[in-house]
């Protein structure tokens, strides 16, 4: 898989998610997480979504230029999303049937962005 696809694939679905959890929060924590929200939680988690929303347009591909930093980030959030929400699955705090796919999925993403992330890394020019 060509690494542009790779990005524009994770930016879809965090832009999705964002524009979900912006528009309809207690959805999000109903089917992911099996509770509801209080209102102080909706005001967080839309926040959440602002900052989804956000990631997935900054790392939105653009031409066949650099691709680097949204490379590195996408690998980040999908590797700590990923250990996250197995964590709140297999803690046996939220029983969702969908929080392990979830995180299968994020993890799935991780390992695809591992190899150009290191690479991006790796030929990175030195700062002078």
């Amino acid at each position: 898989m060509r690494t542009k696809t790779l990005v524009l694939i994770s930016s879809s679905l965090e832009l999705a998610t964002g524009l979900v959890l912006i528009a309809v929060p207690n959805l999000v924590a109903n089917v992911l997480l099996s509770t509801g929200l209080t209102p102080a939680g909706e005001a967080v988690a839309r926040v959440g979504g602002f900052g989804l929303f956000s990631l997935a347009l900054a790392c939105w591909p653009e031409g066949e230029g650099d691709n680097k930093r949204p490379i590195t980030a996408l690998f980040v959030y999908n590797l700590v999303a990923a250990c996250y929400l197995g964590y709140l699955r297999i803690g046996g705090e939220f029983t969702s049937h969908l929080l392990l796919p979830a995180s299968v999925l994020h993890g799935l993403l991780a390992v695809l962005f591992a190899h150009p992330a290191y690479k991006s890394v790796v030929d990175r020019d030195p700062v002078m």
